[in-house]
């Protein structure tokens, strides 16, 4: 079941939101691909993770 407009899996209810929506994001794409939505849920958060954790390690890198 993909996910839209704040309706999201309660897994990421703690989470921020901006990681939220990012999961959210990732996590439809994988439904699209065929995944199973516990799988789905556990990657989008895993690579919503890492996205923002690469993208800050990078903003500090050009400081």
């Amino acid at each position: 079941m993909p996910w839209y407009n704040g309706d999201y899996p309660p897994s990421y209810k703690n989470q921020p939101k901006k990681l939220r929506e990012k999961a959210v994001e990732i996590a439809n794409e994988v439904l699209k691909n065929g995944a199973d939505e516990g799988v789905a849920i556990a990657t989008g958060l895993k690579r919503a993770r890492e996205y923002f954790a690469n993208r800050d390690a990078k903003s500090k890198k050009e400081e």
